[in-house]
């Protein structure tokens, strides 16, 4: 999962043809930006036998918190308290995110713990609309999630219980980083949480490699994990947002899923059952219909 930059709206309401060459530019460092994203969480999983989800969460905490407070340098002493509250709990939302999701890639695999995980942006995106289309893109995600927890005599429960507590933790970052973004300039807020995650992660992050000592190749995709799940995104996206339309941002965002269902296949060798690769694209197609719709509905909002 990505880190989400501010709250505000960047770019413009509809996506043009002819976007240029600092367009392309965007679009480049979006597939960059996903493909890092998904190929990090693969790599961070080849840590689990060694050190388990925890311990790859607590190590992938720390470095995306020292990365960020190094680029966000937050003037912690400036912060009121309606500023700290939103960014607490969103250090506190971000860690149990990343936990959950990557305990669920260990029992699930990527790809499934990843599409689930992208129901919680679809809620947000649904929950306020009264639209027939979204409420046809919910329905048709909700069957899409039927299809994946069918029973099949290796269904693993917990773990989507797992992923799908990682999608609300999802959603309640969306609507706290947007509280944050309203609230901080720059990225002092966003780069506060992470710090914050990476030292609440601190304690039980050490007992866990203490008690599993990592081997070299286990630490590395750990910070692997870090820097290719938390850093480059974070700096991907800020980069993205100020070359692409917004909504064409929002309709990448829906590819995820199927790009870690790729990463899974190609770095852990997890292979989809071909009803779960239809049930992955039908929860995409709803995301990007969700994106699309709301993108052109803020736009007319903004030209009114």
């Amino acid at each position: 999962m990505t880190t989400s930059t501010s709250g505000a709206d960047h770019g413009t309401s509809t996506f043009d043809p002819s976007i240029g060459a600092r367009g392309r530019q965007g679009m480049a460092v979006m597939l960059v930006s996903g493909a890092s994203n998904q190929v990090g969480a693969a790599t961070g999983a080849l840590a689990f036998p060694v050190i388990g989800p925890l311990g790859v969460v607590a190590v992938r905490q720390w470095v995306a918190g020292l990365l960020l407070l190094a680029v966000g340098r937050p003037r912690l002493r400036a912060f009121t308290w309606a500023q700290w509250w939103p960014v607490l709990s969103m250090a506190v939302v971000f860690g149990a995110m990343n936990l959950t999701l990557y305990s669920a890639i260990d029992r699930i695999g990527l790809g499934l713990a990843v599409t689930l995980e992208f129901l919680g942006p679809l809620a947000v995106a649904l929950i306020s609309s009264r639209r027939w289309r979204d409420l046809a893109c919910a329905l048709a995600a909700a069957g899409a999630v039927a299809v994946l927890m069918r029973p099949q005599a290796s269904t693993d429960h917990w773990g989507i219980a797992l992923a799908l507590v990682a999608a609300s933790c999802w959603a309640a970052y969306i609507l706290l980083n947007r509280t944050v973004g309203r609230r901080f300039t720059g990225i002092e807020g966003s780069a506060a949480s992470a710090g914050i995650s990476a030292v609440l992660f601190a304690p039980v992050g050490v007992l866990v490699l203490v008690a599993h000592p990592p081997t070299p190749a286990a630490l590395v995709c750990a910070v692997a994990a870090g820097v290719l799940c938390s850093v480059i995104p974070f700096l991907g996206d800020l980069f993205a947002l100020r070359r692409v339309p917004a909504r064409f941002f929002g309709l990448f965002m829906s590819v995820h899923p199927v790009m870690a269902a790729l990463a899974g296949l190609l770095v852990l060798g997890q292979t989809p059952h071909w009803v779960d690769w239809a049930a992955i694209l039908t929860i995409v197609s709803a995301n990007a219909i969700s994106a699309a719709a709301l993108g052109r509905r803020s736009g007319r909002t903004r030209s009114i």
